[in-house]
């Protein structure tokens, strides 16, 4: 199941306007990379079928974009709330203590994402240094979509824990 999708689950704050079309866009690049990715393994087996040798370096255009592909694609999907959850037991919950626990385990998550993109100020320029064998291309841009992707997802995790701070402490009219 997925976020607010139930009847007693909290309604979605969907973001709009250039939010929005920006993280839609970057649904549309996963589905690219996912292509790009398609069409190297099966070229690779095509050639390999007819008995002739691959491409070099073409069998690590899959498996490094693999990694651009996960951190877009969980980008997207944390700007729609479609991250598959259990919330059988959430849903069961008063509004409150529902909105409590989304603040703890978005707060938790937001945690998280910050540690990445902390130890990527390491990661990223020590695998600059090293290349891959086959296309010869630095590992750093490989690495680099960690942190890039980690920022991308922070942005709806902050927007979902002020919407759930604010179904904490509802205003009164």
């Amino acid at each position: 199941m997925t976020a607010g999708r139930d009847e007693g689950a909290p309604p979605q704050r969907a973001a709009g306007g250039a939010f929005g079309r920006a993280y839609e866009a970057l649904g549309h690049l996963g589905g690219l990379i996912l292509a790009v990715m398609a069409g190297a393994v099966f070229l690779q087996v095509v050639l390999r079928f007819l008995g002739r040798t691959g491409i070099d370096g073409l069998e690590e255009v899959p498996r490094y974009l693999f990694v651009w592909l996960i951190m877009i694609g969980a980008a997207s999907a944390m700007q729609r709330d479609e991250h598959t959850v259990l919330d059988y037991f959430l849903n069961r919950f008063s509004p409150r203590l529902r909105a409590l626990v989304v603040v703890l385990t978005t707060g938790l998550g937001i945690a998280l994402f910050l540690f990445l993109i902390e130890i990527s100020f390491v990661l990223v320029p020590n695998a600059q240094l090293q290349t891959s064998a086959g296309l010869g291309l630095p590992l750093g841009y490989v690495f680099a979509a960690i942190p890039l992707g980690a920022a991308l997802i922070l942005l709806p995790m902050f927007r979902k824990l002020l919407g759930a701070l604010k179904d904490l402490w509802p205003r009164r009219s």
